[in-house]
């Protein structure tokens, strides 16, 4: 597959389309017009639904004196996003320490140039927000604090000169001291969350629409459908397969809804071997 159109610092992805018309005694006509390319990436994969959670502890030290412990710990509900949707956040963050403290989280997105087999990584600042300051001894729980991905490139995961990835850091700001921090992987896909899994072969799926509706918790196993048996009685079975009179005039039958019609067949079971 073709890798997303993407502009960096220290390179970039383009495609363009060349055309050329020759013509005898004459100058030939050339014309360039440059695409773009998506490599749709589908969030509704298992691997990107799954949960993200992580806890880190840190214990501030001063010269021979050692203060309580700063927890952290933090959840988002799945990996795979698509931009214009709110990531809600679960944390809790508890300050022991003597210092006042401030949770954040971030949204990063770091690029690698390959070339030459050299490297080079540009991180780049994409969203973020600021807690409430902590004092000694107090807790602060985020339940789905929610940060907005703003409009930017998808994932991009399979190409060999460039990558581009994402992360949600969240972390507590000591001053004097280094943060504490955890970090979650992200992706950013195209094709946004559905409730009934996975229909990347849909063309209508991967267009844009309207992602308000994500908020829902997706169920944790569809239910099955009911059995042939349950929904169709003897009687119904019966009546489905009896004879049909031969319609006089067919024309004046038509006049009323075809619906009402279809309905009398809804049940009919599959055709045996033998009938066939």
């Amino acid at each position: 597959p073709l890798a997303t159109s993407f502009e960096g610092r220290h390179g970039s992805v383009r495609y363009w389309v060349k055309a050329e018309l020759h013509r005898p005694w004459l100058l030939p006509v050339k014309l360039k017009k440059e695409f773009t390319v998506f490599e749709h990436i589908d969030i509704n994969t298992p691997s990107l639904l799954s949960p993200q959670a992580g806890t880190k502890e840190k214990t501030l030290c001063c010269w021979f004196c050692t203060s309580g412990p700063i927890s952290l710990s933090a959840k988002i509900e799945r990996k795979g996003y698509t931009p214009g949707e709110s990531i809600q956040i679960f944390a809790e963050i508890e300050n022991c320490s003597s210092r006042m403290v401030v949770p954040k989280a971030t949204i990063y997105q770091t690029q690698a140039f390959y070339a030459k087999g050299k490297m080079k990584e540009v991180k780049q600042l994409v969203a973020n927000l600021r807690g409430e300051s902590l004092s000694s001894g107090k807790t602060e729980t985020w339940n789905g604090k929610q940060l907005k991905i703003p409009p930017v490139s998808p994932s991009i995961l399979d190409c060999s000169i460039i990558r581009v990835e994402y992360s949600l850091m969240v972390y507590v700001d000591i001053p004097g001291a280094m943060d504490l921090f955890l970090n979650l992987p992200l992706v950013i896909g195209t094709i946004p969350l559905h409730p009934f899994g996975s229909r990347t072969s849909s063309v209508s799926s991967q267009g844009s629409m309207n992602t308000n509706w994500l908020g829902l918790t997706l169920p944790e196993r569809p239910e099955a459908p009911p059995s042939y048996a349950e929904v169709v009685t003897e009687e119904n079975r019966q009546s489905s397969i009896a004879p049909i009179a031969a319609f006089d005039d067919f024309e004046s039958v038509l006049q009323g809804p075809l619906f009402a019609y279809i309905q009398e067949f809804r049940f009919l079971p599959p055709p045996l071997y033998s009938e066939v």
